[in-house]
């Protein structure tokens, strides 16, 4: 028996296949064929939400130092007013019927802008085939938006590559891909870090953090997942930012804070120095105010390697939550029903 029970949707298994979904997305996406032009092209907007939004963080992540036009994200019904002929529109959606994404790319249409669908299907990939816009289908059999970050992000990074905007892709793919399968061997079981993790958190309240970049979209990530899978609060910071400002909101109210919050500190090998000291003093700093303050160090060749890295760990560590808790981590019934709310004539 699965050491993750209930598990009606099969999210052990989804999780376990990290590593396969990218590298099977990543050789789908090298066939897609219909790239548009990159002439005179300006600016990158992605549009996703939830589950597919955290493509556009990977990528943005991940490009930000190779990409030499600037690179927007964007989680609403309406799109920034540059988008025009010059913009490359990158709409993300798992089910295809997100209704921000689907606003906005219709938008996006009317101003002239490039489109390329990353999709199951739905009403997105009928309006990109009317357009003439290119699609890069996710797998299939995948239960949950947020179980497919790796099937919505390869195509991002593979037609970037593609079209001559990003190098070391294809190779930084096959880095990520080589690191999961070893964290999932040591995952696999119902142990490791993972269940060490869920563990020392003990039913607190997860603060995760991490440097901005890779290390602020893994923390993004895991607190999303938290949330999804295993149906507790969690929050996140990024660093520099936290020594701005939310470390200075742990100088009271310890008598509550060390009972019911936990700090979890993503650590990567591309981080700042002045961030890596910053990150380094969390425990000195806020260490008496808070149950504990957990480090994740990431591993892996590159940033990709290190980001994907993190994002498994995480997703286990949250379905270990869950299994503690006796949730089932699959369904989020609470979306279905704002979902059904907003389309209804009484909205």
């Amino acid at each position: 028996m699965s050491w993750l029970s209930p598990d009606s949707q099969d999210m052990l298994a989804a999780t376990a296949a990290l590593p396969e979904q990218l590298a099977d997305s990543a050789v789908a996406s090298m066939a897609v064929e219909g790239l548009p032009s990159v002439e005179g092209l300006n600016g990158i907007v992605v549009l996703g939400m939830g589950g597919s939004g955290v493509a556009g963080e990977i990528l943005q992540a991940i490009g930000k130092d190779q990409l030499g036009i600037p690179i927007s994200l964007v989680g609403d019904y309406s799109i920034p007013a540059f988008v025009g002929r010059g913009t490359l529109v990158f709409a993300v959606s798992f089910s295809g019927n997100t209704e921000e994404t689907l606003e906005a790319a219709e938008s996006a249409l009317q101003r002239g802008a490039r489109l390329i669908a990353v999709t199951g299907g739905g009403r997105l990939a009928e309006m990109a085939a009317a357009h003439g816009a290119p699609v890069f289908w996710t797998l299939r059999g995948i239960p949950q938006p947020r179980a497919g970050v790796a099937t919505t992000t390869a195509p991002l990074l593979v037609a970037l590559e593609r079209l001559g905007l990003l190098t070391g892709v294809t190779p930084a793919i096959d880095a990520a891909v080589a690191q999961l399968r070893v964290r999932r061997d040591s995952l696999l079981g119902g142990k490791g870090l993972a269940l060490e993790i869920a563990q020392r958190l003990d039913r607190t309240l997860p603060l995760v953090q991490g440097a901005n970049g890779i290390g602020a979209v893994a923390a993004r990530r895991w607190k999303t997942q938290l949330n999804e899978n295993a149906k507790t609060p969690a929050f996140y910071a990024s660093q520099p930012e936290w020594c701005h400002n939310e470390i200075c909101g742990f100088g009271c109210n310890g008598d509550v804070t060390r009972q019911v919050v936990t700090i979890v500190t993503l650590r990567n090998d591309f981080e700042h120095p002045q961030v890596r000291r910053r990150l380094g003093l969390v425990e000195q700093f806020v260490g008496e105010a808070v149950a504990a303050v957990i480090e994740v160090h990431a591993a892996g060749s590159g940033p990709l390697a290190q980001l994907f890295d993190l994002i498994m760990i995480g997703d286990f560590a949250s379905l270990h939550i869950a299994a503690r808790e006796g949730i089932d981590p699959g369904p989020v019934p609470v979306l279905v029903e704002v979902k059904r709310f907003l389309a209804s004539t009484g909205q």
